[in-house]
C-alpha cells in the first residue's frame, strides 16, 4: 500500500481528463494544500490545457507511464467500460483508487475490485455524492441503530432531466452544470457496449444508495427497459429479491423536464418501522410501529446532487484524517451486480434471473 510522502502531501495521479474530471474532480483537488497533483493521463488536444491549468506535473497519453511516477493515488474518470484494467493496474500497485460510477460493467468485475482492495489494503471510494449528504448520512445512523428491525420490502425509484446526455446532445447535461469545460464523450452514454444508459448511468446512484443504507444484497431480478426511441435505456423498472428474503422494486427515469429537481425516493419497510427518504421533497423521516418518530430538519437546497465530499473524503482517507467510506467498493459491487442482472433480464424478456452465483472472498468475511 502506498504510504504518504514525509512532506504529508497526498501524491495523486489522474486517468480520464473529460468533462466530469475537469468540472469537478480536479478543481477540488487542485484546492487542497496537501494534494500534489503528479499527473494527468488522457487524449485528446485539451490534455496540455488541462495540464496547465490545473497544475499537474505532467500529462501523458501512456496509463503506465502515469504509474510510473512516484504516486500515492490515482482518480479514474474514464469511460465506463476501461474502469476495471485500469483500477486494476492501479490497485495491484498498492494505490488508493478513486473510480468513477458504475465502477465497471460485469459484476464478477465489481467483486474483484472488492477482493483485491481488501488483499491490498488499499482505499477505494466510488464517487456517490448523495451517500455524504449530511441529512442522509443520519438517516443511515437510524438505521443501523435497528429502529427498523428486520427489512422485508423497499422501494427505489430515480427520474434525472438526462434526456440528452443518453439520447441526444451531450453538452445538454453540460450546460446543466454550467460547465465550460467539453461535454460529456457521446460513445460513453450512449452505446450499450460501452455501458450508456440509465441504469448504468443513473440508477448506479439510487441503488448504491439503497445498499449503503440497508446492507441489503440483491438475489434475483426480474427486469425490463424502455428505450424511449433511443439507442439506450432511457426507463427502468425491476421486481428484486433479496438475500434473506425482503421484496424490492426499482424504477428509473431520464426524461424530467429541465430545471425539476432530481427524484431520489427511498423507502424501506421493515418488522418495527419504515423509513422515508426524499431528496425531491427533502425529507427523511423513520416512523416506529411503537409510535416513536423521527422527522429530521433539512436545509432547504439540500437534497440537490453535489459531488464535494466525495473526492476530498477519498484524501482524507488516505491521509488518516477520516475512516469514513460511505461508498466503498463492497457498496459499488452489489450496485453493479444488481444493474448487470437488471439488464440480463431485460435482454431475455423479464425473466428471473440470479444476481450473485458464487459468493465474493469479500462478502464471507463481511457476513461471517
Amino acid at each position: 500500500m502506498a504510504v504518504v510522502g514525509v512532506s504529508g502531501r497526498v501524491r495523486l495521479g489522474a486517468v480520464g481528463a473529460g468533462w466530469w474530471a475537469t468540472s469537478n474532480h480536479f478543481p477540488i483537488f487542485a484546492a487542497r494544500e496537501d494534494v500534489d497533483l503528479v499527473g494527468v493521463c488522457g487524449i485528446g488536444p485539451e490534455l496540455e490545457a488541462v495540464r496547465e491549468q490545473f497544475g499537474f506535473g505532467m500529462a501523458t497519453t501512456d496509463y503506465d507511464e502515469l504509474l510510473d511516477q512516484d504516486l500515492d493515488a490515482v482518480v479514474i474518470s474514464t469511460p465506463h467500460d476501461l474502469h476495471h484494467p485500469q483500477a486494476v493496474a492501479a490497485i495491484d500497485r498498492g494505490l488508493h483508487v478513486l473510480v468513477e460510477k458504475p465502477v465497471t460493467l460485469h459484476a464478477d468485475q465489481g467483486w474483484d475490485l472488492a477482493d483485491r482492495v481488501r488483499e491490498r489494503g488499499v482505499h477505494f471510494l466510488a464517487p456517490y455524492g448523495w451517500n455524504y449528504k449530511p441529512f442522509i448520512v443520519e438517516a443511515k445512523r437510524l438505521v443501523a441503530a435497528g429502529h427498523l428491525g428486520e427489512i422485508q420490502h423497499v422501494l427505489c425509484h430515480m427520474a434525472s432531466p438526462t434526456r440528452g446526455l443518453f439520447a441526444g446532445d451531450t453538452n445538454h447535461i453540460r450546460s446543466l452544470w454550467d460547465s465550460k469545460t467539453s461535454g460529456p464523450e457521446p460513445s460513453t452514454w450512449q452505446s450499450p457496449a460501452r455501458g450508456g444508459g440509465y441504469a448504468h448511468g443513473q440508477v448506479t446512484h439510487s441503488s448504491a444508495l439503497l445498499f449503503w443504507l440497508s446492507e441489503l444484497r440483491a438475489s434475483s431480478v426480474m427486469a425490463k427497459v424502455s428505450t424511449g426511441g433511443a439507442a439506450v435505456d432511457l426507463f427502468d423498472a425491476a421486481v428484486i429479491t433479496f438475500d434473506g428474503g425482503a421484496l424490492g422494486s426499482l424504477s428509473g427515469a431520464a426524461t424530467l423536464p429541465d430545471g425539476n429537481p432530481y427524484q431520489v425516493d427511498i423507502r424501506i419497510f421493515g418488522t418495527e418501522g419504515v423509513l422515508l427518504l426524499d431528496t425531491e421533497r427533502e425529507r427523511v423521516s423513520l416512523h416506529r410501529y411503537d409510535g416513536t418518530r423521527w422527522d429530521l430538519d433539512i436545509e432547504p437546497g439540500a437534497g440537490a446532487y453535489e459531488c464535494i465530499v466525495p473526492p476530498n473524503r477519498f484524501i482524507d482517507l488516505i491521509a488518516g484524517a477520516s475512516t469514513e467510506n460511505n461508498s466503498d467498493a463492497v457498496v459499488a459491487a452489489r450496485s453493479v451486480e444488481l444493474i448487470d442482472a437488471m439488464l440480463r433480464s431485460a435482454a431475455d424478456g423479464g425473466v428471473e434471473t440470479t444476481v450473485h452465483g458464487e459468493t465474493s472472498v469479500n462478502q464471507k468475511e463481511k457476513t461471517a
